[in-house]
């Protein structure tokens, strides 16, 4: 098992900055990659960022620009929000896709965190 705890949503202006924590704790060897997702209600969960093991970020061309995830998958990994916009109001989530061993091979797990709630608002 592998245990995700976000922090550090609020309540931010637009235009302002906000950084998002993840720490993770459990079965980290069994990490295959982490990202942060956000959704709002009503819709689905969307991804805004990934970060591999080698510590390569990947971003839809939707988000790039304005995020920046970073950190390191066996300990903490943030999500940095700059020139917030009203429209990254979400619940935003940690994420980690896990490779589980099993006695012959591997099968593909998910872990998720609680969720932290980032609203851009005046």
């Amino acid at each position: 098992q592998v245990q995700l705890v976000e922090s550090g949503g609020g309540l931010v202006q637009p235009g302002g900055s906000l950084r998002l924590s993840c720490a993770v704790s459990g079965n980290i060897e069994t990490i295959n990659f982490m990202g942060w997702y956000r959704q709002v209600p009503g819709e689905k969960r969307d991804v805004v960022a990934t970060l591999a093991i080698s510590g390569r970020a990947n971003y839809p061309d939707s988000k790039k620009g304005r995020f920046t995830i970073s950190g390191d998958i066996t300990n903490t990994i943030y999500l940095q929000i700059n020139n917030a916009e009203p429209e990254d109001t979400a619940v935003y989530y940690c994420y980690a896709n896990l490779l589980i061993p099993t006695g012959s091979g591997f099968r593909s797990g998910d872990a998720w965190g609680q969720g932290t709630q980032v609203t851009v608002s005046a």
